[in-house]
């Protein structure tokens, strides 16, 4: 079990903004902007490149959540980043997918 799947099953803590029978958003531990939620599908998937056809929805229901999110958090006026890293070295740590939600200020580009 990932410790993504941990959090959504609430047997680790963690600071929850958004949950429903698909998703669960939290705030990352490790925040690289002043808002840094992650979002994860309470099905795990490895990463994005494992997807397939039948992910479709799933892969969807992130998106959508993603977006309600921000908007809870107050950043869909100035704007937010939502970030999938897929691999090693893309910097994914956590091999269950993931999205991160990036804002409360100017973020620049390219990210790294």
């Amino acid at each position: 079990m990932t410790l993504f799947e941990k959090i959504a099953a609430r047997q680790v803590p963690a600071d929850i903004v958004f949950e429903d029978e698909h998703t669960v958003a939290f705030r990352d531990l490790h925040a690289v902007a002043p808002t840094h939620v992650l979002v994860v599908p309470r099905r795990a998937l490895p990463k994005l490149s494992d997807a397939t056809e039948a992910d479709a929805e799933l892969l969807g229901r992130c998106l959508l959540t993603a977006s309600k999110v921000a908007a809870q958090l107050g950043l869909d006026e100035a704007g937010y980043r939502v970030v999938i890293n897929t691999g090693a070295d893309a910097g994914q740590t956590v091999f269950h997918l993931h999205l991160h939600i990036l804002g409360g200020r100017a973020l620049t580009w390219p990210p790294g």
